[in-house]
């Protein structure tokens, strides 16, 4: 269930239509401020998050734009203990602030999403320091909000992508974790399909969630959904619109590589090698590997690289995929060079780590044939 949690509640917050908003000034600004964010332009964020909190001292906004920007800035957060610290610290602040607002009007739309996006960060922030118990109360917190979403989604487009978020993973992580379905019956109901329509109407419609519904429409599309051109379309607006941003970078690449687009994909990697994020290395090596085992047909080369992405430190929530996509590699170099012991033997680390549903159809695939 901390995985089901995990997909549901890893998303930048969205802004409903309320108080704030009807300042035209106070929208534009926020927008301004994500959108420095997401470029990794942090100082130029900086003024805009102090004009909104002097402007609205009283509102979640401001010190949940600082929690976004340190996530952000401090990636992978959880090895920076000051930052961590100061990150937890704006997400109570949000919450507080978001609960005065539904202490008036329980129903309040930005009460409702500013306190569901708090909940879901400090939940995942207990996931990933393993504090489990704290994770599962934060996550429970969020669900009712979740839930009350729905109802104010025609309100504000904005609310699609959330809507949709959880309406297609609320179906999806069971039907790949079978293993969960009975804990399933306590959440309502959802529909894949409707959901990815869902979160597609938030790209088009939603000024800011935009961003968040490409990011996750990218991710549904290589992972679960196996269509990496699909993914593409949203990539590579993110990468149009936020060149700095190293993350939105890497899964274009990634994209561009599964879908057979090598020459495309290889201008991205050199990129990606120049940049000073420390969990970049790893990804880097597995991009080379594809290339040059599926491109070059090189496979020394290939499994060289595999072997030093393997080496390399990893980060859970954005690279640790990488590592299935590396022992995959070997499996198939290891079994071209006729290693079926081998190459069993990597698959199965592969499919051990893998939530990619196009690693575990490969090694079926192997084991049968």
């Amino acid at each position: 269930m901390k995985k089901f949690w995990l997909w549901i509640l890893l998303w930048v917050p969205a802004w409903a239509q309320g108080q704030i908003l009807t300042d035209k000034d106070a929208q534009q600004t926020i927008v301004s401020a994500l959108d420095h964010i997401y470029n990794y332009q942090f100082d130029e964020a900086e003024p805009l998050i102090r004009q909104l909190r002097g402007r609205y001292p009283q509102h979640p906004v401001a010190p949940m734009l600082k929690a976004i920007q340190l996530q952000w800035q401090y990636l992978p957060l959880k090895e920076n203990r000051a930052a961590t610290t100061q990150y937890t610290q704006y997400l109570s602040q949000s919450l507080e602030l978001a609960q005065k607002l539904l202490d008036k009007d329980k129903k309040d739309p930005e009460g409702v999403f500013f306190a569901l996006t708090a909940h879901g960060y400090l939940a995942l922030k207990h996931h990933y320091d393993e504090e489990f118990l704290k994770g599962v109360g934060e996550a429970k917190k969020a669900y009712g909000y979740l839930i009350d979403g729905f109802k104010l989604m025609e309100r504000n487009g904005e609310f699609y992508f959330t809507t949709g978020l959880y309406n297609y993973y609320v179906e999806r992580y069971p039907e790949d974790h079978p293993i969960v379905k009975p804990f399933m019956v306590f959440f309502q109901n959802g529909n894949m399909q409707q959901g990815l329509r869902q979160m597609e109407a938030s790209v088009k419609r939603g000024l800011f969630t935009r961003a968040e519904a490409s990011y996750y429409l990218t991710i549904i599309y290589l992972k679960h959904e196996s269509q990496p051109n699909r993914a593409i379309q949203f990539s590579r607006w993110l990468i149009d619109k936020y060149p700095n941003n190293p993350i939105y970078r890497m899964r274009h690449t990634e994209a561009l590589l599964l879908a057979g687009r090598y020459n495309e994909a290889e201008p991205h990697i050199d990129q990606l090698k120049k940049l000073p994020l420390k969990i970049l290395p790893m990804a880097v090596k597995v991009f080379d590997g594809l290339v040059l085992e599926k491109d070059a047909q090189n496979d020394k080369a290939a499994a060289e690289s595999y072997q030093a992405a393997i080496r390399m430190p990893f980060d859970i929530a954005n690279t640790r995929e990488y590592l299935a996509f590396a022992y995959a590699g070997l499996a198939r170099i290891a079994a071209r060079a006729g290693d079926r012991n081998q190459a069993k033997t990597y698959y199965k680390k592969a499919t051990d780590i893998a939530e990619y549903k196009m690693i575990h159809q490969e090694a079926k695939a192997f084991s049968k044939g």
